[in-house]
């Protein structure tokens, strides 16, 4: 119990430091939606809650919104600034508020208080002398928790800034109404906004979507379905790239490699726990209309290996000498996110492959194999070009208050927790605890990668588990001859392809290491003349598994080379009389310019030298 007071005490102060800007950002939601009210009186208005760096507030207005709409209520929020208008917190009853927001016909308001009521699991008689809060500011009223500014006023007038509209279904749930959201953003002071507008711009340019552009990377569409990514040959040979990597490495380390169907039935994923704790990030169940003695059976897409790995491990009499046992796996896995949820290659529904492995341990051994994970994940980090100073941990531990989301007994916990614990703070990273945040089996550490944009991607996790393998009746013989249950780590330390491809899609900006990039490089011949040279080259490269493309379309050299640098290739080899002459090749080097003539052979040997070494 005093680790865990002493895990709120640090939750209370990396919350203080945060919430003044929250607070602000809620605040500047409030003021957005006062004005939207006066510019449409007729507005009924949902939620604004602050969000990372900004907030939103989601109405149902009488027409669509338009960018010019945003200045115009910029300006209507600048005159409630001035007023300096009080933020009062009224506690009122539930059945005084229902009036409320009845007169003035705000249903979004009204729904969201029967849910409250709901929450109390209270008789409706006895719901209606509760207590809920509301916060007016002028003749503006709203239903929210707080907290806020003491008033209007301290939102600086040049500090904020409405950003853009976007389309929100009512509770994120495409059954229901579509409503028309507006986002915006709100600091301390213009200098911090103009800082962050700025970081903006650089985050436009370096958005996956649009980078993909240009680099053919992956491909979505409504025709394919929502959520579903197909990776084009670019994507492809990155994605080989990196599982080719990733194997290689981890084959050193003792793993082995398994791979398990993507349909399982029902009965397993209730052993594992997925339902109904996970259940509602599944896909709808497979109905199965044949089965012995007419009986139907259930099956479900994966979320998630675990549940298979377990099975392997269970597939055998296992020995203490046996573990570690490192099972890894490349596995397909589905997750039905929220439409509203969805974002390019970041969110996605499918397939989602993981580089995953689940490692069986005695409970002597967990530390140990808890800290190498934590060091591969630092291995991989920094052959990409990331310091320590680029990501930190979240430690995301059981919330006390909410035990229905959890599997599990609280004493395995409260030794998982111990355990990871201890170790998070030998990696001398910064970390930071997240209350509530645990997978429903265990506690698990996320790391969070803080881009050259700032913004924040959790990139790769890493899970101690003492539930699932005792869910799953699974046992080794220890030393003595004894039946114990082993403990599990879950890690996927690269994440899922699609989403860790995008991450570095916007960490380069496009701009691959050339191990990475799936063009290597491009051979520009200037006129046809040279061709056959060009084309020797390349064959010597290809032999060298260097990728080239020959690009001897009838266009100018220049032509080509800004094609060449719009797509972000590595090198570019311009081959003309001179280069023939001296049997050499003029050297491009994206963001270095020219290198002048150079040998075939020394290119190779520079550029095979990037590549296997991933410089």
């Amino acid at each position: 119990m005093l680790r865990r007071h002493k895990w709120l005490l640090a939750m209370t102060i990396m919350e203080t430091k945060q919430n003044n800007l929250d607070i602000l950002q809620h605040s500047a939601s409030h003021i957005l939606a006062a004005a939207v009210l006066e510019m449409f009186p007729k507005a009924k208005f949902s939620i604004g809650p602050s969000i990372d760096d900004g907030f939103y507030y989601d109405f149902d207005l009488p027409r669509n919104l338009v960018l010019e709409d945003l200045p115009v209520l910029e300006e209507k929020m600048r005159a409630i600034i001035k007023q300096n208008l009080f933020f009062e917190k009224k506690e009122v009853t539930v059945a005084k508020a229902q009036e409320l927001f009845k007169k003035t016909k705000q249903s979004y308001k009204i729904e969201l208080i029967k849910d409250l009521i709901k929450e109390e699991k209270a008789t409706l008689r006895q719901a209606q002398g509760k207590k809920v809060t509301l916060y007016t500011a002028g003749s503006f009223v709203d239903l929210c928790r707080g907290p806020h500014l003491a008033s209007t006023g301290q939102l600086k007038p040049d500090a904020f800034k409405l950003l853009t509209i976007a389309g929100a279904y009512w509770r994120g749930n495409e059954k229901n109404k579509m409503l028309q959201r507006i986002y915006g953003t709100a600091w301390e002071n213009k200098t911090a906004l103009e800082t962050y507008l700025k970081l903006q711009e650089e985050a436009k340019k370096r958005d996956h979507r649009k980078i993909n552009q240009n680099l053919e990377i992956y491909m979505a569409s409504e025709e394919l379905g929502r959520g579903l990514i197909t990776l084009l040959p670019n994507g492809a040979i990155i994605a080989e790239e990196l599982e080719k990597w990733a194997k290689e490495t981890e084959k050193e380390l003792g793993y082995v490699r398994v791979f398990t169907p993507h349909i399982c039935p029902e009965k397993l994923f209730k052993t594992s726990g997925h339902v109904p704790y996970y259940l509602e990030s599944m896909f709808p169940p497979m109905r199965m209309s044949e089965k012995s003695k007419d009986e139907k059976e259930v099956f479900y897409l994966k979320p998630m290996n675990c549940a298979g790995h377990h099975l392997v491990f269970k597939s055998k009499i296992r020995s203490y000498h046996d573990l570690p046992m490192r099972i890894a796996e490349y596995g397909a896995v589905y997750r039905y996110e929220q439409s509203g949820e969805l974002h390019g290659m970041m969110r996605v529904r499918g397939p989602i492959h993981q580089n995953d492995a689940h490692i069986f341990c005695t409970e002597e051994q967990a530390g140990e194999e808890f800290q190498k994970v934590m060091d591969l994940h630092k291995y991989y980090y920094g052959v990409l070009g990331l310091t320590e100073k680029d990501y930190f941990l979240s430690f995301a531990t059981k919330d006390p208050k909410n035990k229905s989301k959890y599997a599990g007994d609280e004493a395995l916990w409260e030794k998982a927790e111990k355990i990871a614990l201890q170790y998070i703070k030998k990696t001398n990273i910064p970390y930071e605890i997240e209350m509530g945040g645990a997978a429903f089996y265990g506690p698990k550490i996320d790391f969070n990668i803080k881009t050259v944009t700032g913004k924040v991607f959790s990139a790769s996790t890493n899970q101690l588990d003492f539930f699932l393998p005792k869910a799953f009746n699974i046992k080794y013989i220890d030393k003595d001859g004894k039946e114990k249950t082993p403990v599990c780590i879950h890690r996927a330390p690269l994440g899922a392809h699609v989403r860790f491809i995008a991450f570095l899609m916007e960490h380069y900006a496009g701009a691959f290491p050339a191990w990475l990039a799936p063009e290597q490089v491009w051979i520009l011949p200037i006129a046809s003349r040279h061709e056959e040279y060009a084309n020797k080259i390349a064959q010597e490269l290809k032999e060298k598994n260097i990728r080239v493309i020959m690009k001897n379309e009838s266009e100018t050299v220049g032509k080509k080379i800004r094609a060449g640098e719009q797509q972000k290739i590595p090198y570019l080899l311009i081959i003309g009389d001179k280069e023939i002459a001296a049997t050499t090749v003029a050297v491009r080097q994206r963001g270095k310019g020219d290198l002048g003539p150079v040998k075939i052979e020394k290119f190779i040997e520079k550029i095979a030298k990037e590549i296997e070494e991933k410089i």
